[in-house]
């Protein structure tokens, strides 16, 4: 039986007094493409900073691939939803990946290190502009050099948290191509709020709002965005590219 890449029981998180994940159960297995969806402030991106061991549950239990997440780090790599840097900073391109090889091995060669930073340039199709200046790429360009930042380590799970949320809709969708050709060889856990367009590509798809919704399949029910989103659903219609909720009461309004 193999390892599970994730393995969460029973896992929950407070800041304060208020409880952001509470009752957590994650199984998620070494090959996946896992979507999770959920309104802001649902505990998102907490989640994916208890897998990273940035953050230690206050109950519950957390494995990557059997070890904890900080002895596990190392297969890790993590894309944050914003990377906020100086546009002008002289850095080039196959610079900024190579700083996903930080922390490795201090005997690694330079040469190691740049043949992995190509090689992830290469799985971002990049490579021809590894010398260009990191201020001049366009918006879309950017998120692949920091998910090639991510790949120079050689992880064996990829985190992304909104990796579209800077771009417009179109290379938005070319993002999401990509993560389906490295979900290939790769586990990958994305965190969207593109409902309909991730459905498209994720292999399974959880809700989480505290508390996470997940029944190890694409499928996205109406009761599990309903028990997310607070509202209900009209239409979830798998393989469209759009979800449909219906207006609903709001407080004050």
């Amino acid at each position: 039986m193999s390892i599970p890449a994730v393995l969460m029981r029973d896992v929950s998180y407070r800041y304060r007094e208020a409880a952001v994940l509470e009752s957590v159960d994650l199984l998620l297995n070494e090959g996946d493409f896992l979507g999770i969806i959920g309104p802001n402030a649902g505990g998102k991106t907490t989640l994916l900073k208890i897998i990273l061991g940035l953050l230690e549950p206050d109950r519950g239990s957390v494995e990557v691939f059997g070890r904890s997440p900080r002895e596990a780090r190392g297969t890790i790599g993590y894309v944050p939803q914003y990377a906020r840097f100086d546009s002008s900073f002289p850095i080039d391109v196959l610079d900024m990946v190579r700083m996903g090889r930080l922390g490795r091995d201090r005997r690694e060669g330079a040469r190691k290190a740049r043949e992995a930073a190509l090689a992830a340039l290469e799985h971002v199709d990049l490579v021809d502009q590894a010398s260009q200046q990191i201020g001049r790429l366009s918006g879309g360009q950017l998120q692949r050099v920091l998910i090639a930042r991510a790949l120079a380590s050689e992880p064996r799970i990829l985190l992304l948290d909104e990796p579209t949320a800077s771009v417009d809709t179109r290379i938005g969708q070319s993002v999401y191509g990509l993560l389906e050709r490295l979900s290939e060889t790769l586990t990958v856990v994305l965190v969207s709020h593109d409902i309909g367009v991730i459905s498209r590509y994720v292999k399974t798809i959880a809700c989480l709002n505290v508390r996470l919704h997940y029944h190890h399949s694409r499928e996205l029910t109406p009761g599990m965005v309903e028990a997310a989103y607070g509202c209900p659903v009209d239409l979830v219609a798998h393989g469209h590219p759009h979800r449909v909720l219906p207006s609903h009461p709001v407080e004050g309004g």
